[in-house]
């Protein structure tokens, strides 16, 4: 069970600290960003339709309601008054509006199509607001209520759903049922007002009216590689969509919680461990490209998809149990998320490449469903829609940190991190934790609880950890020990003052990729190659100076091969996190490289073509850095492996064809 909003708060780095000079703290740049900005001078938001202005990308009508369902958590989070009053303006002018039918939105006294899609992150985002301001319960569950009956009715006779509706339907479902995620406004549960058969008749209407998303999930029929040259089998190419399938994740679980059919879990399980296993990338996400795109390393992943994701994840892990989601979502947060957006958060790709040698414009496209601006680093690059929608990923991340167990009587620590909690539990039990961590930078957790009486604290111990232990605050060390099947370890916590820190070690681990190429990881971290850049502005917003489009280029050397013996790495916590590996540089500079031979070449205008298989490298060995991958711009991640008996030395090709750059 969730805590209501504003229980869980950053701490430490991921409040407002900076790692290094790559910047890896989180919610205060957000906030202090194009996030917090964007009612100010972006005219999608400060004009948007959902508000009485004219502005709006699309007749789904998601733009607001978007940039609502992100920035309510943000505000409350960060405790920014004038985000808060913002998003209190946006609700009471869209509730003040709901017409006589019960329609909710911008279409309400036009003659726009009446789409039901668009509401969905609207409700998520009201449905927040009640949790932190119970005095809207009311208010906001009057409307919801009237809204059902217009859906339900729309529904029956066959309106309200196109193709975007027909992969999101999920997304009400999870509003109208005794969900996990939004535990103050059940309408089905706690605010049913005698209409539990409507409500439920609502919930199956939307699955019939969607994609069979148990089948779209069966390996009967999901897609083992790019989808751009096969044919959809369901008729609808959009259950093939990244971010569809990122938000259809919570499809099954959701229908599970009234159908009671074991075999929404299993499909459940079934479609995450499809999905990575074969769209999978070392970041934690996976490649969607607006599509399904394989496991190539130049493929790209939309931001969109990565927030999605990490929510779906966090409910499927509420929902069935299984650690496997939430060792997921901390791997997306700490390095999908961050990668794809710059240091002050202005910034965003709509594309990022687990190899990506240059941000710029591509020529020829690398993105068969996505144009070849789609990995510039700025203020909408390709479509708008992730810079109204990314910034929910750092707050809802944040508050699914910590649950409670079923009864309310012990609280779970999921995703691990610097965090405050201040929450009541059963028995009037109030609770007061401060986790001090550089983690996942760092090893240690250092844990204070207060609390009114005692309880079992739990805390997730992620796949990754070796040896790990813990020490209380009289010197008692025990060993790390997680029950075998929740894989949470119990703690028990006395009433007053208990101090304890977790010791969370890794080891470093190769994963294979395609080609024969591998990604070093460290714990959640996945490191790459920081390639040394050069920036320059292409395009500036009139309104504000701050949001501008960067073109980003190499300046330095990226075509490197690594011995993918661990033996041969070593991990150092300094000021800069890397991990050091043997590699070899292979770059040939004018007039071999001019020749088009160079052993890792290009694609076109600056993408980078599959790691060579089994390359035979030139150069001197040597030891270079690899930094956590959220921390790069321009990084490689998926390495040609080299063995030692294969590099070329100078004297074996003449060494007035190369230089060795140390």
């Amino acid at each position: 069970m969730t805590l209501p909003l504003g229980d869980v708060k950053p701490a430490g780095w991921l409040y407002d600290q900076a790692l290094s000079s790559n910047r890896l703290y989180k919610l205060q740049v957000q906030t202090d960003g194009v996030a917090g900005h964007m009612h100010e001078f972006y005219e999608l938001v400060s004009k948007s339709d959902w508000i009485g202005g004219h502005s709006y990308y699309s007749y789904l009508e998601e733009a607001g309601s978007y940039w609502f369902n992100a920035m309510v958590p943000n505000g409350i989070l960060m405790n920014n008054t004038i985000i808060n009053e913002k998003t209190q303006e946006f609700l009471d002018y869209v509730l003040d509006n709901q017409d006589s039918t019960g329609w909710l939105g911008p279409e309400v006294g036009t003659d726009k199509p009446r789409y039901l899609w668009g509401r969905y992150p609207f409700f998520f985002g009201a449905i927040q607001m009640v949790e932190y301001k119970p005095e809207l319960t009311d208010r906001v569950v009057t409307a919801l209520h009237k809204f059902v009956k217009l859906a339900n009715r729309m529904l029956r006779d066959g309106e309200g759903v196109e193709d975007w509706a027909a992969t999101r339907w999920e997304d009400f479902v999870i509003v109208l049922q005794c969900d996990t995620l939004q535990r103050d406004l059940r309408l089905y549960d706690f605010h049913p007002r005698d209409e539990e058969e409507l409500l439920l008749d609502t919930m199956k209407r939307l699955k019939w009216s969607g994609v069979p998303w148990e089948k779209v999930f069966s390996e009967d029929y999901f897609p083992t590689g790019p989808v751009e040259n096969l044919t959809n089998p369901f008729g609808m190419e959009l259950s093939w969509h990244g971010v569809n399938m990122a938000e259809g994740l919570k499809a099954l679980p959701a229908t599970y919680r009234f159908t009671r059919n074991q075999s929404d879990l299993d499909g459940a399980n079934a479609s995450w461990d499809l999905m990575f296993k074969y769209h999978g990338r070392p970041s934690g996400a996976y490649a969607a490209d607006e599509m399904l795109a394989g496991l190539e390393a130049v493929r790209g992943t939309e931001l969109c998809l990565v927030v999605e994701a990490m929510f779906s994840g966090s409910y499927l892990y509420q929902v069935i149990g299984d650690l496997k989601y939430a060792d997921r979502v901390e791997r997306m947060a700490y390095n999908a998320l961050p990668a794809t957006i710059t240091a002050d958060m202005w910034g965003r790709q709509y594309l990022q490449q687990q190899n990506q040698v240059a941000a710029k414009n591509m020529s020829p496209n690398p993105f068969p469903e996505d144009g070849p601006y789609s990995n510039v680093f700025g203020l909408e690059p390709n479509y708008p829609c992730c810079t109204v929608n990314f910034p929910q990923g750092w707050p809802k991340f944040i508050t699914n940190a910590f649950l409670t167990t079923p009864d309310r009587r012990g609280l779970i620590q999921l995703y691990l991190g610097p965090f405050k909690v201040q929450t009541t539990l059963t028995g009037e039990n109030q609770v007061e934790v401060t986790v001090e961590t550089l983690y996942p930078f760092g090893d240690t957790l250092n844990t204070t609880v207060l609390a009114a009486k005692p309880f079992i604290y739990y805390v997730r111990v992620p796949k990754w950890v070796v040896g790990g232990f813990m020490v209380f605050n009289d010197g008692e060390q025990r060993q790390i020990a997680p029950d075998s099947e929740t894989g949470l370890m119990g703690i028990g916590v006395g009433a007053g003052l208990t101090n304890f820190v977790l010791h969370f070690p890794a080891e470093i681990t190769i994963e294979k990729r395609l080609h024969g190429s591998v990604a070093v990881h460290r714990g959640p971290l996945n490191y790459a190659l920081d390639i040394p850049r050069s920036e320059k502005i292409i395009a500036q917003d009139p309104h504000e100076s701050h949001a501008v489009d960067l073109q980003i280029e190499p300046t330095g050397a990226w075509e490197y091969a690594i011995n993918a013996d661990i033996a041969t790495m070593s991990f150092h916590n300094e000021a800069e996190l890397v991990v050091e590996t043997h590699l070899t540089y292979s770059k040939l500079p004018s007039p071999i490289f001019d020749s088009g031979k160079p052993p890792w070449p290009l694609a076109g205008d600056m993408f980078v073509t599959s790691p060579p298989e089994n390359p035979k490298c030139v150069g001197e060995e040597g030891m270079i850095k690899l930094t956590p991958f959220g921390a790069t711009r321009l990084r490689i991640s998926e390495f040609p492996a080299f063995s030692p008996n294969k590099v070329l030395r100078a004297g074996d090709i003449g060494q007035q064809a190369f230089s060795v750059q140390e």
